[in-house]
């Protein structure tokens, strides 16, 4: 696989609060010279992106909060009716998406960290809720799916739909302890189908299990189960082109990854892997880097990036770009877009784009064709939306 990273003769400033310096800037790229515009500002750690129908841009702010951004301006009060979500460490309010039918059904769902019920030790989950966005609030929001897990970070919380009416959700391991020889390794809660640690799952859009999930009527294994053996997934995207579902995670000290998910997969982890437990040493974690019986990544990073948002293009604004998949980074600062082969199964070549402007939370593509940044700030701090434009 082919790297490329392509940096212009004069380095925007580093700083994301001062975005719209990139405006005035092109940056280069293999195929497309693109410049930064800035959409949105003041948000607090802004985590997910849709829009509606009518072009409404919907941003959840993981403290809790549901924005909208209308005709090119960010709406001063948020949409009232959302959850009440856990926001400590690494949860809060995760992902916004409408319904597929949203102009039948004005169906928004929110993914979101809760409490686990009798829990006095914070341990917590990550859940599903639905409700209905009229008149420019929520109503008859229902909780449709809570996970049977329990922890601290590592919450996952990515949700897709298929088109075909079931939807995926990335659950993460919960930081659950991952050392020791093969024998622990295998024990871990990733490896353990009958939690929902370190797995995605497959459900209805009214929270139910589809019947031809894979592990269904497996005694001992939750229904809901799709794949496993996954660490902290902070991406997901259906392919557009292939109808394939694929997922990014991050590894822990080196070995993020980019997976091709197929149903009752074992991903490995803390089995295999590319990465090392956190610290100057890196004392290994896995037993090695892949193994029979699991499923190794289509890509991956070390060092990490810390991959954090996942999309597919399909516009036609960057036409050599379409079918590529563009992931975010959050330590690495940097978008990646990842050039698959002509069966859009593998990769053949991975280029660097927009670096150096902070945390890159989260990367969809805007109706208009355009690429959509979330810059989130770790302390909280005032961040902005930005989207790619060809430089014409």
């Amino acid at each position: 696989m082919l790297r490329y990273t392509y940096k212009p003769a004069i380095l925007a400033v580093a700083a994301f609060f001062a975005i719209a310096a990139f405006a005035q800037d092109s940056f280069q790229s293999a195929h497309h010279d693109y410049r930064v515009v800035p959409v949105a500002e003041d948000l607090v750690q802004p985590w997910s992106m849709a829009w509606l129908p009518n072009g409404d841009m919907l941003i959840t702010e993981k403290p809790g909060r549901l924005r909208m951004v209308r005709d090119g301006e960010l709406l001063p009060e948020a949409i009232p009716g959302t959850p009440e979500v856990l926001y400590k460490g690494q949860g809060g309010l995760f992902e916004v998406v409408p319904h597929p039918d949203f102009n039948d059904n004005q169906w928004v769902y929110l993914t979101f960290a809760k409490p686990n019920a009798n829990e006095v030790d914070d341990g917590s989950t990550t859940a599903i809720a639905r409700g209905r966005l009229q008149d420019g609030r929520l109503t008859n929001v229902v909780e449709l799916f809570a996970a049977q897990a329990t922890g601290f970070g590592h919450y996952g919380g990515k949700l897709v739909f298929d088109g075909e009416g079931h939807m995926f959700l990335t659950l993460g391991d919960r930081q659950d302890f991952s050392f020791g020889d093969r024998e622990a390794l295998m024990a871990h809660s990733a490896q353990d189908r009958s939690n929902h640690q370190g797995v995605i799952v497959r459900l209805n859009d009214d929270g139910t299990v589809p019947d031809d999930n894979p592990f269904v009527g497996v005694d001992g294994v939750l229904p809901e189960i799709w794949s496993y053996g996954h660490r902290s997934p902070q991406g997901l995207a259906i392919h557009p082109i292939t109808g394939d579902l694929w997922e990014s995670e991050h590894g822990p000290q080196g070995g993020d990854e980019i997976n091709l998910i197929e149903p009752g997969n074992n991903y490995g982890w803390p089995v295999v892997g590319r990465g090392v437990n956190y610290g100057a040493f890196g004392r290994p974690i896995h037993v090695g880097i892949s193994e029979e019986g699991m499923t190794s990544p289509t890509n991956f990073w070390v060092p990490s990036i810390a991959t954090s948002g996942l999309m597919i293009y399909s516009g036609d604004k960057f036409p050599m770009w379409v079918g590529d998949i563009f992931s975010g980074g959050l330590i690495g600062e940097q978008l990646a877009r990842v050039h698959l082969d002509d069966e859009y199964r593998n990769v053949v070549m991975e280029e660097t784009l927009a670096y150096d402007m902070g945390r890159i939370r989260d990367v969809r593509q805007g109706p208009d064709g355009y690429i959509y940044l979330a810059l989130s700030d770790r302390q909280a701090g005032p961040s902005p939306i930005v989207r790619l434009e060809p430089a014409d």
